[in-house]
């Protein structure tokens, strides 16, 4: 078992860097498996004294209801940006900065946050307090900037509280 943890540091990180480079080799073939996998062996394996501290997965569930939240809210996002920018005039826009206070605590949680944020269009995160226990974003069109904050309290927060911590 030491010997596998030895040659696959992470395993789950091998796997998706072998997808990846099938998905970009275009052409799914024997070839583009075997070097996927040689780069899904040694990237993580060179990489190994940056990661100290491998996050903690509590609650695997969790971790699909999560994928497919925030998958549904990119392709809703996407069709609300898009209403916004062609039928929405800008002097009707109301794009606001919101505060989001955080429950969360450990680092990988609190980036999964930040990037699931920027990764939802419309929505940008900025900045992160220096005690880590605010997080800023920038909506493009938020008329009410509680709604928006309970709204990423609830979907992502909660459930990756339950992920992480």
């Amino acid at each position: 078992m030491k010997l596998l943890r030895r040659i696959f540091p992470h395993p789950h990180l091998t796997i998706l860097l072998t997808l990846v480079w099938i998905l970009l080799a275009n052409k799914p073939s024997l070839n583009s498996l075997i070097f996927g996998l040689i780069l899904g062996i040694i990237i993580p394996f060179v990489t190994q004294p940056y990661w100290p501290d491998r996050p903690k997965v509590r609650n695997w569930p969790m971790v699909v209801e999560y994928m497919l939240v925030v998958l549904w809210d990119i392709v809703v996002a996407n069709v609300t940006v898009a209403r916004i920018i062609l039928f929405k005039r800008n002097d009707d826009r109301q794009p606001n900065w919101v505060c989001i206070p955080l429950e969360l605590r450990t680092p990988e949680a609190i980036t999964f946050l930040a990037g699931t944020i920027t990764m939802t269009p419309g929505t940008v995160s900025c900045d992160l307090s220096a005690q880590g226990r605010n997080l800023l974003v920038h909506c493009l069109d938020a008329p009410n900037p509680d709604e928006v904050r309970d709204q990423i309290k609830q979907r992502y927060e909660r459930r990756l509280k339950e992920i992480f911590e």
